[in-house]
């Protein structure tokens, strides 16, 4: 983040990847951000399954994660 000087003002300019993370993390609900452990085989299976289905890791798992809550919510 970078300051400028204008006019006895301090003006804040920021970077597009500090807008961007301001953007994605100023939403209604503030994100968790969780680890886990997996085996490297099981998640190389579950890679293959998310880019067959045109996901990336993180966006797979979201995925994962609302389909067992929508299953086992019933």
């Amino acid at each position: 983040m970078a300051l400028r000087k204008t006019e006895g003002k301090e003006e804040i300019m920021e970077s597009p990847s500090e807008a961007k993370a301001r953007q994605v993390f100023s939403g209604k609900e503030k994100k968790i951000l969780t680890t886990f452990s997996i085996e490297p085989t099981f998640k190389a299976e579950l890679e293959d399954l998310f880019r067959d289905m045109g996901l990336g890791w993180a966006a797979g798992i979201r995925f994962a994660l609302k389909e067992f809550y929508k299953k086992h919510n019933e």
